[in-house]
C-alpha cells in the first residue's frame, strides 16, 4: 500500500531541488534548436490571483512539453513595475512608490515560486529599476534622433481623478481603465511616437501565427481608408477639405458638418448663431471622443449660418457643426449625405434636412427613402453621371475631380500616433532637457540614465511631482553648458512593454540594451500567451517598435512574437472575480491544502484555455482525487513481477491504450487543448486501475504504460510526477526526458466485419474498428439502407450481438 500523498511536502521538496540545480536555466549552447516561450509580464500588484495562475500555469506546461519534445527552452520571468497604482499609493498611504513596488515583488516572487513554473529567475529583471529604463531612455532617444519621436500641443485625454494624460486605448467608454473616473480634454504639449509611419506595414501578418480575432482588431484599430479628398470652399472663400471613400454620392451632399474644435468654427459662425455655437463648443470638450462616437446615441448640432458650396453642382450646402465629427480624425469635416449614410440620415431627420437620393437602390422608383441606403446601385440625380454603377461612379468622379483639380485620391488611417507623455513621476524620465539658449536638446547617452529623484511630494495637482524636485528639475545644456531644465513628463509604461521581451536576452548587460549574439539567438519570441485585452495597445505598440528598431539597424526581423494564443478568463460563479461579490478565489488557500500540481491541472481541467472556465471548488477536489489515483496505482504496483502466463492479447491492447494516448495528448497539447489532454489522461488511468486488477502490472507493457503516463502528465503535474519518477528509480530528472512516441502500428484502428442480419438472415456487412462499442454498431446497422428495407417499419424485439463478428436484428 502505498503511503500518503502529501502535497505541500512534495512540492517544497522538488522546488529546492530545481532551484539548487538550476534546473530551468537556459543559455545559447546549447545543441538543441531555440524555443523562447514567453508570457506578458505581470504588473506589480501585490498577490498573485488566480488569473495569473490561469496565465502561467496552463503555459509553462506547454514550455514544459517543448523541452522534452528536444528545445532548449527559454521561459523568463520579469515585472511591469512602473505605473500610476504605486504613485496612487503614496498618495494614499505615504509609502514611496518605490517601496511599494519592491515589497510586492518580493510577495510575488514568492508566490510565483509556489506555482511550479519553471521560470528561468536568472533573467529577472524589473522595469522601474535603472538597469532597465537606462535603455528605455536610450531607445527613446534612437527614436528622437529618427524623428520618430517627436513633441506638439495637442488635445489629450485627461483623467482628473489620476492627473495624468491618457492614450485614447486606455480610455474604455469615456472613463479611465484605472479609476474609472470620467475623461476630459486638455491641450498640453505632448511628447509622440510615429506609429502611424508603420501603419500599412502594421497591417501585414506575414510570417506570424496569431489569432485571426486578434489580427481583425489590429485591422479595425489602424482603420486604412481609400477615397478622394474634395475641396470644398465657404461663401467666404475659405477651403474646406473632406475625405470620403463614396465620392459617387458627391451630388447627394445636403449639409457638411465641422467638429466643433474645428479653427474655422468661429469665422463661420454668424453673430445670430454665436451664443448656440459657443455653448455648443464647450459641452462638446466635456465628452469623450468615444462618447461621441457611440452607436446608437442621438445626434446633436448647431447651424452656423453660413454656407459652402458643392464643387461639383455648385449648390449652396449648410455648415453645422456636430459633436460626431472629430477633429483629429480626417479633415475635421464631413459632407453630409444622409441618402446614403445612416448617420447622416439621422441627422437630417432630426433637423429637417433634404434628404436627396443619388444611388438608387433596386426597383426604386423615386419615393422617400426610410432609412440610408448604404449599398451600391446605379448613380441618379448626378448629372453627366447618371447611370453609372456606383463602382465605376466612384472611379470616374475621383478622375473628374483630379482633372479639374477640386482634390486628389488619398488615403486615410483611423490609427494615431502614439501618445507616450504622462505627467507623473512613477515611469521613465524622458531624457530631453531644455535650453533658453540652445532649445530642445536630448540628453547624451553618456549622461544616462536620468533618474528618478527621491525628493518628490505627491501631491493630486495637474503638474508633474517632478516640476516639484530641484534637483531633478535644474540641470545644464549639454550643448552650451548654460543653465536648463529637465523634461518633467515620464514615458507611458506601454513604452517599457513595448521592447521588455529583447532584454531578457541579455538581461544584466549594463553596456547594452542587449547583446546582439545572444539576441540573435532568442528572437523572435517563439510563443507569446497573454490576454486578448491588450490587441491594440501593447501588442500594436511592440509590433510597432520592433519595425523601427529594424529600421535603425538595431535588429534583424520584423516581427516580436511568430506565434499568439490568448487565455480566456476564469470566473466564479458565473461572475467574473470581483471583492464586492465576494467571489475572489485566493490560489493559497489551495495550494497549502490540495497542492500547486492540482490547482494547476484543475485550471487546466476547466474548459477550452481559449474561452476560459467556472471555478468550482467542488471539481478542484475531483482533479485532487484523479492525481491520488496516479499516485497509488504507481506506487502499489510498481514493486509487481509479471505474473505467469501472460495473455498477449491483453499485454498488445494494454500497449494500444498507451500509444493512442500518446497521440492524443501529443495532439492536444500542441493545440493548447489542456482540458481534454487531461481527460486522456484521467481515461487512461481509469483503464490502467482495471488492467492492475486483471494481473498485467509488471510486465513490460505495463511499465511503459506507467512510465508514459507520467511523462505526459509531468507538464500539467510537475512536482508528483517527479517524485513518482524518482521513486520508481528513474533517471533524474523526469522533466530533462524525452517525451513520449507513439507507434504508428498501435494506434492504427484495427479493423473488423460485423455480419448484421434480420431475423436470422444475412442482409448486410459493416466494417469497423475493432473496438466499436455495441451501441454504436447498432446504430450503424439500423440505419443501413439494405437492413431497413427488410425492418419495413417492424417493432425491434431484441438485437443479438457477438462482439466482433455478429449482429442480429430481431423483429416481431
Amino acid at each position: 500500500m502505498a503511503d500518503k500523498y502529501d502535497a505541500p511536502a512534495i512540492e517544497r521538496k522538488w522546488e529546492s531541488q530545481w532551484e539548487a540545480d538550476e534546473l530551468y536555466h537556459a543559455d545559447e549552447t546549447s545543441s538543441r534548436p531555440k524555443w523562447y516561450a514567453l508570457d506578458m509580464f505581470p504588473y506589480t500588484s501585490g498577490d498573485l490571483h488566480i488569473g495569473h495562475w490561469y496565465n502561467y500555469a496552463p503555459s509553462d506546461a506547454h514550455a514544459r512539453y517543448k523541452r522534452m519534445r528536444g528545445f532548449n527552452v527559454m521561459k523568463p520571468i520579469g515585472f511591469d513595475a512602473f505605473g500610476l497604482p504605486a504613485e496612487n499609493a503614496a498618495i494614499k498611504s505615504g509609502v514611496h512608490p518605490a517601496i511599494w513596488t519592491i515589497r510586492n515583488i518580493h510577495r510575488m516572487r514568492a508566490q510565483f515560486r509556489l506555482t511550479g513554473v519553471g521560470f528561468d529567475w536568472s533573467r529577472e529583471f524589473a522595469t522601474c529599476l535603472p538597469t532597465y529604463y537606462k535603455w528605455t531612455q536610450w531607445l527613446f532617444l534612437q527614436l528622437y534622433k529618427s524623428g520618430l519621436a517627436y513633441k506638439t500641443l495637442a488635445p489629450a485625454n485627461w483623467c482628473p481623478s489620476c492627473q495624468t494624460v491618457l492614450a485614447n486605448e486606455q480610455v474604455i467608454e469615456g472613463r479611465c481603465e484605472r479609476c474609472e473616473s470620467l475623461v476630459t480634454k486638455k491641450n498640453l504639449a505632448q511628447w509622440f511616437f510615429r506609429i502611424t509611419q508603420y501603419a500599412d506595414e502594421l497591417l501585414r501578418f506575414d510570417g506570424i501565427e496569431w489569432p485571426e480575432k486578434v489580427k481583425v482588431m489590429q485591422t479595425n484599430w489602424i482603420g486604412k481608408s481609400t477615397g478622394v479628398e474634395i475641396a470644398f470652399h465657404t461663401e467666404q472663400g475659405d477651403p474646406l477639405a473632406v475625405f470620403t471613400t463614396r465620392p459617387d454620392t458627391i451630388f447627394g451632399v445636403t449639409f457638411m458638418a465641422l467638429a466643433p474644435e474645428h479653427p474655422l468654427v468661429a469665422k463661420l459662425t454668424t453673430p445670430e448663431q454665436s451664443a448656440e455655437v459657443e455653448k455648443y463648443v464647450e459641452d462638446s470638450k466635456r465628452e469623450t471622443e468615444i462618447e461621441r462616437l457611440a452607436v446608437g446615441r442621438e445626434k446633436t448640432g448647431v447651424f452656423t449660418g453660413s454656407f459652402a458650396v458643392n464643387p461639383l453642382n455648385h449648390e449652396r450646402v449648410p455648415i453645422w457643426i456636430a459633436d460626431y465629427v472629430l477633429l483629429t480624425y480626417g479633415t475635421g469635416a464631413v459632407m453630409g449625405v444622409p441618402a446614403h449614410d445612416q448617420r447622416d440620415f439621422e441627422f437630417a431627420e432630426k433637423f429637417g434636412l433634404p434628404i436627396q437620393v443619388v444611388i438608387a437602390p433596386p426597383e426604386w422608383h423615386g419615393e422617400a427613402l426610410t432609412r440610408a441606403f448604404t449599398e451600391d446601385g446605379t448613380m441618379v440625380n448626378s448629372g453627366q453621371f447618371d447611370g453609372l454603377s456606383s463602382s465605376k461612379g466612384k472611379e470616374a468622379i475621383a478622375e473628374y475631380v483630379e482633372h479639374h483639380g477640386l482634390g486628389q485620391r488619398r488615403v486615410q488611417y483611423r490609427l494615431r500616433d502614439w501618445l507616450v507623455s504622462r505627467q507623473r513621476y512613477w515611469g521613465a524620465p524622458i531624457p530631453i532637457v531644455y535650453c533658453e539658449t540652445c532649445g530642445e536638446q536630448p540628453v547624451p547617452e553618456d549622461q544616462l540614465p536620468v533618474r528618478l529623484p527621491v525628493d518628490v511630494e505627491f501631491r493630486p495637482t495637474g503638474e508633474s511631482p517632478l516640476r516639484l524636485s530641484r534637483t531633478f528639475l535644474h540641470t545644464t545644456c549639454p550643448r552650451c553648458g548654460g543653465p536648463a531644465e529637465r523634461e518633467t513628463d515620464t514615458m507611458d509604461t506601454f513604452v517599457d512593454s513595448s521592447w521588455y521581451f529583447l532584454r531578457y536576452c541579455s538581461p544584466h548587460d549594463w553596456t547594452a540594451a542587449w547583446n546582439p549574439e545572444k539576441l540573435a539567438y532568442w528572437m523572435p519570441v517563439d510563443q507569446y500567451i497573454g490576454g486578448i485585452e491588450h490587441a491594440t495597445m501593447h501588442l500594436l505598440y511592440a509590433r510597432f517598435f520592433v519595425k523601427a528598431l529594424r529600421d535603425l539597424g538595431l535588429v534583424s526581423f520584423g516581427e516580436p512574437f511568430i506565434r499568439l494564443f490568448n487565455q480566456g478568463l476564469v470566473i466564479s460563479g458565473g461572475f467574473k472575480m470581483s471583492k464586492s461579490r465576494g467571489n475572489v478565489v485566493n490560489p493559497d488557500d489551495f495550494v497549502g491544502t490540495l497542492g500547486a500540481d492540482t490547482v494547476r491541472a484543475y485550471l487546466m481541467f476547466l474548459g477550452p484555455w481559449d474561452q476560459g472556465g467556472d471555478w468550482s471548488d467542488r471539481g478542484i477536489h475531483g482533479v485532487y482525487r484523479f492525481i491520488n489515483r496516479v499516485w497509488s496505482l504507481t506506487l502499489d504496483t510498481c514493486e509487481r513481477s509479471a505474473p505467469e502466463g501472460t495473455d498477449p492479447t491483453a499485454e498488445r491492447e494494454l500497449r494500444r491504450l498507451t500509444h493512442r494516448t500518446i497521440r492524443r495528448v501529443t495532439d492536444d497539447v500542441e493545440r493548447f487543448r489542456f482540458n481534454t489532454m487531461i481527460a486522456a489522461l484521467m481515461e487512461m488511468t481509469n483503464a490502467l486501475s482495471r488492467y492492475g486488477d486483471e494481473k498485467a502490472a509488471g510486465t513490460p507493457a505495463w511499465k511503459e504504460a506507467i512510465q508514459s503516463l507520467l511523462l505526459m502528465l509531468a507538464p500539467v503535474a510537475p512536482h508528483v510526477t517527479e517524485e513518482l519518477w524518482f521513486r520508481l528509480g528513474l533517471p533524474y530528472s523526469i522533466h530533462q526526458q524525452a517525451w513520449p512516441v507513439w507507434e504508428e502500428s498501435l494506434v492504427s484502428e484495427e479493423m473488423v466485419t460485423i455480419v448484421v442480419q434480420v431475423n436470422g438472415k444475412v442482409r448486410d456487412k459493416l466494417i469497423v474498428p475493432v473496438e466499436t462499442t455495441k451501441k454504436t454498431v447498432e446504430d450503424l446497422a439500423l440505419n443501413s439502407d439494405r437492413v431497413r428495407r427488410y425492418l419495413d417499419g417492424a417493432k425491434v424485439a431484441n438485437v443479438v450481438y457477438v462482439p466482433g463478428k455478429l449482429l442480429n436484428i430481431v423483429t416481431t
